[in-house]
């Protein structure tokens, strides 16, 4: 993959497409930002119309705070890092797509988040939040650790620490292993009753298992043993993952996300040379990826296209 920061438009689009929502920015060909907008869902795995459909209304509010027309996304390069766009038959269905663009350029959103991390440069980040994912950018190349959901990876996430916190509580309170305050205190949310607490499991989502992070988080701080148990262990497994990054030669990684910097603290300080602050964010990377110079991830503008 090849950036060119050459204006090579008037205009240029990022758009950072999430399970939780879509935000856009609209840049001019030297930079300066003219408008951003927010929409809902833009998770590609949960339909390409739907996505389509939160990009535009996220684009179209950008433009309308920048008090431009819709006539110039004829002149716009977009860059779109987007949820799922990591998984090739979702990524190529929404390629199949028509849209107003000059051009478009499509990587996952952590792909994005990654450039916009190190402007662009080498690096790679570590997204530690409901789930987890790592991403190297070396030398025009992304390679990916992890990414692929809470039954599968999702190692030193938020919901994995959550269900741990809940999977131990329940143990305690049937005398299985030691109780805690952290346990007393998870088993209060559900009036004690493991009942309950099988009902809410079978359709709790990440984000709700990632809420328990919070409290086990809170707990280790005041010395809670499960907690610290508990956190220390997922501490370790990104550990592993940073050890992974590392191998693939990543030099410089930041950490991303709800729980990177609650975690940032049970790690070993021999990772401190290498663990830098990310200089922007996925916004930021999806503008440079507007500007991407590579055939195989454009898809340029053609006759008859529709903006809806």
């Amino acid at each position: 993959m090849n950036i060119n920061l050459d204006a090579r438009s008037e205009y240029r689009l990022g758009i950072d497409g999430g399970g939780t929502g879509c935000r856009a920015r609209l840049v001019d060909a030297e930079g300066r930002v003219l408008g951003e907008g927010q929409s809902g869902p833009a998770n590609i795995a949960l339909g390409t119309e739907v996505a389509l459909g939160s990009i535009m209304q996220a684009t179209r509010l950008a433009l309308a705070r920048a008090g431009l027309e819709e006539g110039v996304l004829g002149h716009t390069r977009a860059g779109l890092g987007l949820a799922a766009a990591n998984v090739p038959k979702h990524r190529e269905a929404f390629r199949k797509l028509a849209f107003p663009f000059r051009s478009v350029a499509i990587r996952s959103d952590a792909e994005a988040a990654c450039l916009g991390a190190h402007a662009g440069n080498d690096g790679a980040i570590l997204i530690l939040g409901t789930g987890s994912q790592g991403i190297v950018y070396r030398g025009g190349v992304f390679v990916s650790v992890g990414g692929w959901g809470l039954v599968l990876s999702d190692w030193g996430s938020g919901a994995l620490l959550g269900r741990a916190a809940i999977r131990r509580s329940l143990l305690a309170h049937q005398g299985v292993e030691s109780a805690s305050p952290l346990t007393t205190a998870v088993m209060a949310r559900f009036q004690n009753d493991p009942e309950a607490m099988l009902e809410w499991s079978s359709s709790a989502r990440p984000r709700d298992w990632g809420e328990f992070a919070r409290i086990t988080f809170e707990h280790a701080e005041r010395g809670d043993e499960v907690g610290l148990e508990l956190v220390r262990s997922s501490a370790s497994a990104v550990e592993r993952m940073l050890d992974r990054l590392i191998e693939l030669g990543a030099s410089r990684i930041s950490l991303m996300g709800g729980v990177a910097q609650p975690t940032r603290r049970y790690l070993s300080p021999r990772f401190a040379s290498v663990l830098v602050e990310p200089l922007g964010d996925a916004l930021d990377g999806a503008i440079l990826l507007s500007a991407i110079d590579d055939a195989e991830d454009e898809i340029s503008r053609s006759p008859g296209v529709r903006s809806s």
